[in-house]
């Protein structure tokens, strides 16, 4: 920061306070009377020092008091109120240093004019200057933007977001969807952000199911907010929709009651099941891992590979034809219970205490994952997760799956996503993943297929240009490898409890206290340029988030995929005749 820099750097607001210590990282301002300072603001002092050019010292505002100087007992102040006894309302201010320039780490004098930091001066105390690409995030408590360096979240220096907060209160998916839409609209990925994409898993009501829906609740103040920040206001432009089938519905139906075009039906068929050895998927709670009967799932899943044939979309296994989960779950209990035949399945080594416990298990995942595999529908009509093959978002909707359900859907979805990053050899196009219940898919505790990927992904997936943005009530029940390879944390509203944990060792005091009383919108955003969190407001979504919201939907979703690639695709494969056309 320069001397011109200082000449107006904004309104001066105090004086760097003697009666407390003043370091290098952390000082007292007394506040000039008729002037303020809340929590968040950036100031800047200067010091002077002999011989060399003076150091400008920044920081923000973390603690603010008040207090009458001249009071002895706590009964003064009804005296002082009524003008009986002396006494002056002073107010301090704690700064914690964000910037040092030049790099001389010298406490503030005593006395030292402290100034409001405003334009230049702002931008440099919170290193935004340094920012080649800025992603903006929201308005500060100034009602000026703060950015988000975009090196560290699409993997050039760092990568992945870490959400925290209570659900329904802290508002996590909505600030993962606006940085979403920051990072596609703001220009800061460039010609990148054509082909980037975004998978995101909707676990709660269907909310996330008008993304491509202006949001008629728009007003004239959003616009003008979104537009401060250099952005549009409008809904996402590119989105897809995928759903699971309803239960019991022979045509593969998706599973959505308030959007009634523009879904695709998901699921796999019997033989993507065994050829791709999904079997593990079905015992994805982290539990199972500490099973003994894990090994049985391997060794069925290897002898599925080996053996299973397509077979009308149905598979084949030593001449049995299956066309359905519940037939292939029947078939593989049955060959297990068979003296004969359970070496050939299960191994030799294996006791039948495990295999049964394993029996069991498999056959309580019926109910849960037979509209999700399946033997009776089209082989060739589009039903495959592939953002690459898809619109700029992918919505995967998995509200009305029960938990079982879901984990195999998210397990497999992430493994074939994350094995096709891999095979291109390329970080780009980008691809970001929002997880919300992170806790659920990757636990502190215990091993899962799914904690895995997710693991991999969180180590690995920086080089890959996967980047996961995952959301959860409670960080300090998620794996911290995770946490720890999120270069982002972000913190919304906390449960008392919660705020305790060293997780969130990143927030000074006072934004732990304001964390339990954080309204929908605040948001408390730490990355790695600055050395204190800022707190910071988000728009409200320009995009719809729930049916009442939506505005016309787009042309491009009136039609789905299924519908365009192939009409004929619903009519199931092998054996029909003109006779099963429905219409």
């Amino acid at each position: 920061m320069t001397d011109a820099d200082l000449d107006s750097p904004g309104e001066a607001v105090g004086r760097v306070l003697g009666t407390a210590d003043a370091t290098p990282l952390q000082f007292w301002t007394a506040v000039a009377p008729g002037s303020y300072l809340q929590l968040d603001d950036v100031v800047v002092t200067r010091r002077e020092l002999p011989d060399r050019e003076p150091v400008t010292i920044a920081g923000v505002v973390t603690q603010v008091r008040a207090r009458h100087e001249g009071a002895q007992f706590d009964s003064d102040v009804f005296a002082i109120a009524d003008g009986t006894l002396p006494a002056q309302v002073q107010e301090a201010a704690e700064v914690t240093t964000t910037r040092v320039d030049p790099e001389l780490y010298v406490p503030p004098t005593p006395g030292a004019v402290v100034h409001r930091a405003e334009g230049d001066a702002r931008a440099r105390a919170l290193h935004f200057d340094r920012m080649e690409r800025r992603i903006p995030m929201g308005m500060g408590r100034d009602g000026v933007p703060v950015y988000l360096n975009a090196d560290f979240l699409d993997g050039s220096r760092g990568a992945h977001v870490s959400i925290s907060g209570i659900s329904g209160v802290a508002t996590k998916t909505s600030f993962a969807t606006f940085l979403l839409y920051s990072v596609f609209r703001s220009g800061v990925l460039g010609g990148d952000a054509v082909n980037a994409k975004a998978l995101i898993f909707n676990v709660k009501g269907e909310d996330l199911l008008f993304l491509d829906h202006p949001n008629t609740r728009l007003d004239e103040p959003t616009r003008a907010a979104y537009a401060k920040l250099g952005l549009s206001a409008g809904a996402f432009p590119d989105v897809r929709v995928y759903a699971p089938p309803r239960v019991g519905d022979s045509a593969g139906t998706p599973d959505v009651s308030s959007r009634l075009t523009g879904v695709d039906a998901f699921y796999w068929t019997l033989s993507e099941f065994c050829t791709d050895r999904l079997l593990p998927y079905v015992f994805a709670d982290a539990d199972d891992e500490r099973q003994q009967y894990t090994m049985v799932v391997h060794s069925v899943a290897a002898h599925l590979a080996r053996y299973a044939q397509p077979a009308d979309g149905g598979v084949s296994i030593d001449g049995v034809r299956l066309g359905s989960y519940g037939d292939l779950v029947d078939h593989i209990v049955d060959q297990l219970n068979d003296d004969e035949t359970r070496s050939d399945w299960a191994g030799s080594a294996v006791g039948l205490g495990t295999v049964n416990a394993f029996a069991r298990r498999l056959i309580g995942s019926k109910k849960d994952l037979a509209r999700l595999i399946r033997g009776d529908l089209a082989t060739r009509r589009p039903h495959s997760i592939n953002t690459s093959e898809s619109a700029q978002v992918t919505v995967v909707d998995l509200h009305n799956l029960p938990d079982r359900a879901q984990r195999f859907v998210v397990g497999v979805t992430l493994k074939s996503e994350f094995e096709r990053k891999e095979k291109s050899g390329t970080a780009k196009p980008l691809l970001f993943v929002v997880l919300d219940e992170l806790n659920k898919y990757a636990p502190r505790e215990g091993s899962s297929p799914i904690k895995e990927v997710l693991l991999d992904i969180a180590e690995r997936g920086r080089s890959l240009g996967v980047i996961l943005i995952g959301a959860q009530q409670t960080a300090s029940e998620v794996e911290r490898r995770i946490v720890t390879n999120s270069a982002i944390r972000v913190v919304g509203r906390l449960d008392p409890a919660e705020a305790s944990r060293p997780e969130y060792g990143f927030l000074p005091p006072a934004q732990r206290q304001r964390a339990l009383l954080a309204k929908p919108g605040t948001m408390f955003v730490n990355q790695p340029d600055i050395p204190v969190p800022l707190c910071l407001e988000f728009p409200f979504p320009a995009w719809a988030t729930r049916v009442s919201e939506a505005g016309r939907a787009p042309s491009e979703t009136l039609r789905s995929i299924t519908q365009s690639a192939d009409p004929f695709a619903v009519v199931g494969s092998g054996g029909g005749t003109d006779d099963d056309i429905p219409f």
